[in-house]
């Protein structure tokens, strides 16, 4: 099977590549998949027997919220381009990724369930990107109820590890803290977003890039399938656990704005129903791995 990843020299995509050499990864730089034209050229030229789409605008909380027209306009249009031409195309498999940002600021219940992903709006912080990836998840059941094709959707939590983004202004929480982290000396203060006791499940991006496969083979329902581990930590304890590696004398401190959700956990259980017991990098662990590549990326 031919199989081309949209975003592939993305955080993600790169992961994957790792596990799949074999597949067709593509950047923005191939096709930019805004522009409908471009989408069509692409399915012409690679002739695809599935399609995952990884390809998006992504940032932490601060760019959400100074971009929201950025986030709302090319997230619809790539995703809306890169299905409907694929059912143009005639391309038999899509697999498309979302984000718990998908899901509504509060449910009555925790941790979250695919059915609970249209029942309020998302998070005001990341509201256009939250609403950019339900209209995919909405696209791709239309085009499922109407079409009978075999399109589907996976949803992960914060996604971390080596490769990540650390830009000082797009970064999310974990290499933000990573970077920052690394930078600082003894006695440094160190201040942070939110309140500290916000909740975030933390992907290790290895452990998604070993799922994403098995999704592909078996994920053939409209579900989003919550990709995320049971594991759901404060922002506070995430700092503990990282400092218990670096073990640097800083002092951290929140300065309560852009809070963000209080807690977005989703349930796993229809994931494990699906692929089987799975053993997810701990939080621990997987922030010395990625702690430790970030050094030596910048030795």
């Amino acid at each position: 099977m031919k199989v081309v990843v949209t975003g592939g020299t993305g955080f993600v995509g790169r992961a994957l590549s790792k596990r799949r050499p074999q597949w067709t990864y593509l950047s923005s730089k191939d096709y930019d998949l805004i522009r409908p034209e471009a989408c069509k050229k692409m399915y012409e030229e690679l002739k695809p027997d599935a399609v995952i789409h990884l390809a998006g605008k992504v940032g932490g909380i601060y760019t959400n919220s100074v971009c929201p027209a950025e986030f709302y306009y090319q997230n619809t249009m790539m995703n809306t381009n890169i299905v409907h031409e694929a059912f143009k195309a005639g391309v038999p498999r899509v697999l498309a990724s979302l984000s718990t940002c998908t899901f509504p600021d509060t449910v009555s219940i925790y941790p979250m369930s695919e059915e609970d992903i249209l029942l309020g709006p998302p998070a005001p912080t990341n509201i256009s990107y939250g609403y950019s990836k339900r209209s995919l998840l909405v696209q791709i059941n239309a085009y499922r109820e109407q079409y009978g094709v075999d399109y589907s959707t996976f949803c992960p939590s914060n996604i971390y590890g080596p490769g990540d983004n650390y830009d000082s202004t797009t970064s999310h929480f974990v290499p933000s803290l990573i970077r920052r982290y690394a930078a600082a000396a003894n006695g440094d203060v160190l201040e942070f977003w939110g309140t500290g006791n916000e909740l975030r499940q933390q992907l290790y991006v290895h452990d998604l890039a070993e799922i994403i496969p098995q999704l592909l083979e078996k994920h053939h329902s409209n579900i989003p399938l919550i990709v995320a581990p049971n594991e759901n930590l404060s922002i506070k304890e995430m700092i503990d656990l990282l400092n218990r590696h670096v073990d640097k004398d800083v002092h951290v401190t929140f300065n309560n704005k852009l809070p963000g959700q209080f807690r977005k956990d989703g349930k796993n259980d229809k994931l494990l129903d699906l692929i089987g017991e799975y053993s997810f990098t701990s939080f621990f662990d997987g922030v010395e791995k990625t702690y430790t590549h970030f050094l030596n990326s910048v030795i």
